[in-house]
């Protein structure tokens, strides 16, 4: 994971990276006062989290504590309590969601594609592993079964123990929970699907999760699990006006090889640091206007959006000038072979992944 580092205020700084916690109930040897905050000769020092996201920028943030951390076979995982965004989900040293703003994100993951669909009953998640995707997908009325399919049983385990905003998704009978490698499972299963959702991590080097950005992948496996009218939509990195060209470009243009009508999108996340980006992808075209999401957004979602609304969608898929040219431009396609990865390494176990 990102590093952790105790500050004294006079600009000492020890830095472990190892996600070592604060937890303690005195002042003693191991340097805690009786509300787990450490302290340094009488002086309370700062605990921080810091991510390397590109080789010269790191972002950096306070936290109260730690309360987990640990390694499964395929990643490492620390849940940490920080003071602007509340609890955080660090895997493999990247923060996944946060607690202040995760809403943003899985909003603009789920609503669209599902928005789009004339009738989604049936939709698979691939990864989803926290049950945020799981639980926005639930809000909707048609939806009729939900197959959640995450290889990392331990990092699901520990989202359902710690992740309190999710306990009833994880609880509702449409909910199917399936422990394998997405591919795997698409690959064997004789299901078609109305939707598709991509809720991996970022593709890594080492990571568990790059060869679910293939065009391979998307032509042979995903597509032909889709029903006639279905939609596939993926997270898909950084969308930044600088960090766009790492993953968010390539991704649009590897689906634009397989599907007639892609569409990305975009907002931006404050724990991330940065814009994020989504895509969309069809055989059929993408129509609705502001209002018409509006009126089905009402008519067909239990409660109500926190972020995201017809006019948000419009100018989240409204890119600027510069991403628009730069998208139109991009010829990369991403194959195992000739991946891109965002900045920072995945855990190297997860190289055993087929």
């Amino acid at each position: 994971m990102g590093d952790i580092s105790y500050s004294n205020g006079n600009g000492n700084v020890n830095g472990n990276g190892n996600g070592v916690g604060v937890n303690g109930n005195a002042v003693n040897g191991n340097g805690m006062n009786e509300k787990g905050h450490p302290v340094l000769n009488g002086y309370r020092k700062s605990c921080w989290y810091e991510e390397e996201i590109e080789e010269n920028l790191r972002w950096s943030f306070a936290l109260n504590s730690i309360l987990h951390t640990g390694s499964t076979p395929y990643q490492d995982i620390a849940l940490l309590d920080t003071k602007p965004f509340g609890k955080a989900l660090v895997i493999d040293g990247k923060l996944q969601s946060a607690e202040t703003d995760e809403f943003i994100y899985h909003e603009c993951l789920c609503h669209p594609a599902l928005l789009h669909h004339a009738n989604p009953t049936n939709i698979f998640i691939m990864g989803g592993g926290e049950g945020s995707t799981a639980r926005e997908l639930l809000r909707h009325k048609t939806v009729e079964k939900v197959v959640m399919c995450d290889i990392d049983e331990e990092v699901v385990d520990f989202c359902k123990s710690y992740l309190d905003v999710n306990k009833e998704a994880f609880c509702d009978a449409r909910l199917k929970l399936i422990i394998n490698d997405a591919r795997a499972e698409l690959e064997h299963t004789e299901n078609y699907y109305d939707v598709i959702i991509g809720d991996l991590a970022d593709p890594i080097e080492g990571g568990p999760c790059y060869k679910l950005y293939t065009k391979s992948f998307y032509e042979l496996i995903v597509k032909p699990r889709l029903t006639k009218d279905g939609i596939f939509v993926t997270q898909a990195g950084p969308a930044g006006i600088f960090s766009h060209t790492e993953v968010f470009s390539c991704i649009y243009n590897t689906l634009r090889q397989v599907f007639k009508y892609v569409v990305p999108y975009s907002a931006h996340i404050p724990s991330y640091a940065d814009t994020w980006g989504w895509i969309m992808a069809s055989d059929n075209p993408f129509v609705l206007s502001a209002d018409e999401l509006d009126l089905k957004t009402k008519l067909r979602i239990n409660g109500e959006n926190r972020y995201l609304d017809g006019k948000t969608f419009t100018s989240a898929s409204t890119l600027s000038k510069a991403i628009r040219k730069s998208m139109e431009n991009e010829t990369h396609v991403y194959t195992e072979g000739t991946a891109r990865f965002i900045y920072g390494h995945g855990h190297n176990s997860a190289q055993k992944l087929n």
